[in-house]
């Protein structure tokens, strides 16, 4: 007989891809309802155990429509764009929320999110801009960072040089001459995530506008090793830095974007993310980033 007290507690997982185009593709998440009551040592020992990128869990909220929390197989993070799309649009479906403005709290604060019509959206703050020239105080060249990319500086797209964009988070925004180029770049993991630390990087964000889509604004790739991130299916808060380039850089002059991702992935997983700006006398004062979430499966993870 055992002398152990201890019983084993399953927590139910849903596995929710957010970002999806038609139903299919995009990123997915695990999603946890009712964790008040797990430790942060249990909840990062369910996101191991879940395996995926993010894993986000949701609690009561004194001041916000929920709490969440984000955790990596590896650690904690204050936020995860994809990981709240696929929560609210999975909390919207069950109705616990409907159409409007909610909002979510996290260890960095209060932000707003709107329900539309089974689209989620996310709140950004207003871009700041670092170009090339101001990495150098961190060490970091242009050179270096298009050799992590086995590009050069003719495959770059002349109407845009590559900034550090932040509307929350940094990332490095680059554009590229056309579809090929962005196809073909082979990354070197360890270069960008040298980079990525030295700048305080969540990651890359490359993209072209030459897309056959006539719908779609610009099509991207993302790599953020840092976070352990080989290649990314769909990142809402690197969306909202490349729309504030589209508008500010490449003087698309529209408050609504249309942004594709995954496509180019060893397996590929389209997705799609609208940004829709907010516009002030021609100044962008912040923006919010959405698309839809799908469940895709179900899971017990054994505690």
């Amino acid at each position: 007989m055992s002398t152990s007290q201890e019983k084993t507690h399953t927590v139910p997982v849903q596995i929710v891809n957010a970002f999806v185009k038609d139903g299919t593709g995009g990123n997915p998440a695990g999603v946890v309802l009712d964790a008040d009551h797990y430790s942060d040592a249990q909840k990062l020992l369910i996101a191991q155990r879940v395996g995926l990128s993010e894993t986000a869990f949701v609690s009561k909220s004194e001041t916000c429509g929920i709490k969440l929390d984000f955790f990596t197989p590896t650690k904690r993070i204050a936020h995860c764009g994809h990981a709240t799309i696929a929560t609210f649009s999975y909390l919207a479906e069950l109705q616990r929320f409907g159409d409007g403005e909610t909002s979510k709290e996290t260890v960095d604060g209060p932000r707003k999110i709107i329900l539309d019509a089974g689209m989620a959206y996310m709140e950004q703050l207003a871009p700041s801009y670092a170009p090339a020239t101001d990495w150098t105080k961190q060490g970091v060249t242009l050179e270096g960072v298009l050799n992590s990319l086995s590009i050069s500086k003719n495959d770059l797209d002349d109407r845009a040089r590559p900034v550090l964009v932040n509307t929350g988070n940094n990332f490095i925004v680059i554009a590229v001459k056309n579809a090929d180029i962005l196809a073909n770049i082979t990354p070197d993991q360890d270069a960008i995530n040298a980079i990525s630390e030295k700048l305080d990087l969540i990651g890359y964000y490359i993209f072209t506008t030459d897309t056959d889509d006539t719908d779609v604004d610009a099509t991207t790739r993302m790599f953020a090793p840092r976070y352990g991130i080989a290649e990314e299916a769909a990142t809402g808060m690197a969306a909202g830095p490349l729309a504030c380039v589209l508008y500010d850089v490449l003087e698309i002059k529209k408050d609504s974007f249309l942004i594709a991702q995954g496509a180019f992935m060893a397996e590929p997983s389209p997705s799609e993310i609208k940004v829709t700006l907010d516009l002030k006398d021609g100044r962008i004062t912040g923006l919010m980033a959405g698309g839809k979430g799908k469940v895709m499966k179900s899971l017990e993870i054994a505690l």
